[in-house]
Order: C-alpha cells, then sequence, then structure tokens
C-alpha cells in the first residue's frame, strides 16, 4: 500500500527556521548577536561577583571577635531585639489566658539539659542567695506551696515555632520575694511588683542543681503577675521531665527561659549568664 505525502504543515521543521520558511539565525558578528553576548557575559560577571561578595561577606561576619558567644554583627542584632521586646514589656501587660479544658492532656517535652543528673525530690533544696551578700537561704517544696497558689492556663511558646496551652499552677515568684525579701540591699519585700522597692536587684540567675543550665530574667519579668515558681501541670504534680519538683513558668518568655528543676537563685547588677544566648539566641526571649 503506497504511503500518503506527509503534510507540510506535519514535516519537522528545524528550530532555526520559522513556519515559513525564514531563516531565523543570526547572521554572524551582526550587531544584535553581540548585544546578546554581552549582556550576557555582563549578567554572568554580576551574579559571579553577587556569589563572592555574599561569601566573603559571611566570612567577615564571622571572622568578628565573639560577644557573649556570637559574633559581635550577629550580637548587636540580637541585642536590639531585645531592647525593643524589653521596651514592649509592661508589669499590666498579660499573657491571654484560656479555659482549662482547652489545655493539651499530653505536654510535649523540648530539650533535656540540667535534668541528666540523679535527684532526690525528698531532699531537694531551693538555694537562694541574698542580694549583696550574706548566708544563702534554703526552702522546701513545702516552702513554696505555704505561698498562695496560683493557677494559670496559658500558651507556652518555642522559640522554634511551636506553641501548646498548658495548665499550671505555683507560686508567684513576687509572693516568694514579699515573703522572703531576698532581692533588695535593704531587706525591703517586694509588696507590689507595680512599685518595688527602689533598691531591688535588677536581674536574677536560675540555675539547675547540676548547673548545666541556667537562665537570666531582668527583674521586672520576674516579678511578673504571672511568672510562677511552679510545681503543678495539668493539674499533677511535675514530672521529672518537665522539672520536677520546681520549675519556673514566665508566659511571656519564649520557652527557652522556663527553666525546669530549679537549683539556685541569685540576684545581680548586670545581666546574668544565660544557656541560650550563648548558643546565639537573644538573651531577653519575650514575645
Amino acid at each position: 500500500m503506497a504511503l500518503e505525502p506527509t503534510p507540510a504543515s506535519e514535516k519537522s521543521i528545524p528550530p532555526h527556521v520559522s513556519p515559513d520558511g525564514e531563516n531565523l539565525t543570526l547572521p554572524p558578528g551582526s550587531a544584535v548577536e553581540r548585544e546578546a553576548t554581552r549582556r550576557t557575559r555582563r549578567s554572568f560577571i554580576g551574579l559571579g561577583l553577587a556569589g563572592l561578595g555574599g561569601v566573603l561577606g559571611w566570612r567577615y561576619l564571622l571572622s568578628r571577635p565573639d560577644a557573649d558567644g556570637t559574633p559581635a554583627p550577629f550580637r548587636r542584632v540580637l541585642d536590639a531585639n531585645g531592647r525593643l521586646s524589653a521596651a514592649y514589656f509592661r508589669e499590666t501587660r498579660l499573657a491571654p489566658e484560656f479555659a482549662k479544658s482547652q489545655g493539651v492532656r499530653e505536654v510535649r517535652t523540648n530539650g533535656d539539659a540540667g535534668l541528666n543528673s540523679d535527684i532526690d525530690l525528698a531532699a531537694w533544696r531551693l538555694v537562694v542567695q541574698p542580694y549583696g551578700g550574706g548566708k544563702a537561704q534554703e526552702f522546701t517544696l513545702a516552702d513554696i506551696k505555704a505561698l498562695p497558689r496560683i493557677e494559670l492556663t496559658t500558651q507556652l511558646k518555642c522559640i522554634e515555632g511551636w506553641s501548646i496551652i498548658v495548665n499550671w499552677a505555683g507560686a508567684r515568684f513576687a509572693d516568694f520575694l514579699a515573703k522572703y525579701p531576698l532581692a533588695s540591699r535593704s531587706g525591703q519585700p517586694v509588696k507590689d511588683s507595680a512599685n518595688p522597692p527602689a533598691d531591688l536587684a535588677p536581674y536574677v540567675s536560675l540555675v539547675t542543681p547540676d548547673e548545666e543550665y541556667y537562665v537570666g530574667l531582668d527583674m521586672h519579668s520576674a516579678i511578673h503577675p504571672q511568672t510562677l515558681l511552679c510545681y503543678e501541670i495539668n493539674g499533677q504534680p511535675l514530672s521529672l521531665e518537665h522539672g520536677a519538683p520546681l520549675r519556673l513558668v514566665t508566659p511571656l518568655k519564649y520557652g527557652i527561659k522556663h527553666l525546669k528543676r530549679i537549683g539556685t537563685i541569685a540576684f545581680a547588677d548586670q545581666r546574668p549568664a544565660d544557656y541560650w544566648a550563648e548558643q546565639g539566641y537573644d538573651w531577653d526571649a519575650g514575645h
């Protein structure tokens, strides 16, 4: 059987030829070809220089002297974020609270720094170093539970981006300092978090018993009415992975500030060491 001729419209057309047969190849050395080549070369050089500039700039930033464990240029940016967060902070600003029923049943754990050593919960004591020196004082969990019990249902926000709603119970840090006036040089108690003693320490340091994890707080955040020395989570005593027997809860800060298993509290004139600030995070860690 004879094959029918292929229609002209279906014949293969070379890429340099238009459907109507016009040759689309640029004449060698034409002005259009020269301009296209020039632009391509310039774009390639520009991209190369931009990439090289980025690499050199990054190396320069990393080569700068460290400030609190972070290259100084990055630390300046983090400190600026901290100042902005501190300026936004007000004693009257409260974290949103939720119905207890909105809390999650299983509270996610994230990180075990400071929790890897053995602990005898019956022998545990909270050690507090008075501001300005003097003999450290020790407190039992019963001492903390003797203070007014405060219950909160708030969001626990992780700096990684996730959050959950959790029910907490414990004593206000401010109530602890009202009962035990260890944070002022004059021994004046914190009767009102909005009007604290004039000689109140500006900063607080909290450290785990093994000294593997530590956080620093400004005093205004520490005596905020929602900052708790917490001993219960979702109506139950803290488990070991959640910081038994006592942890910090401060809802206006990211979870990296919620130190689990408090061992020692001290007061300072300067910003205390902070575990995650030394890893390059914002010292204030507010949201």
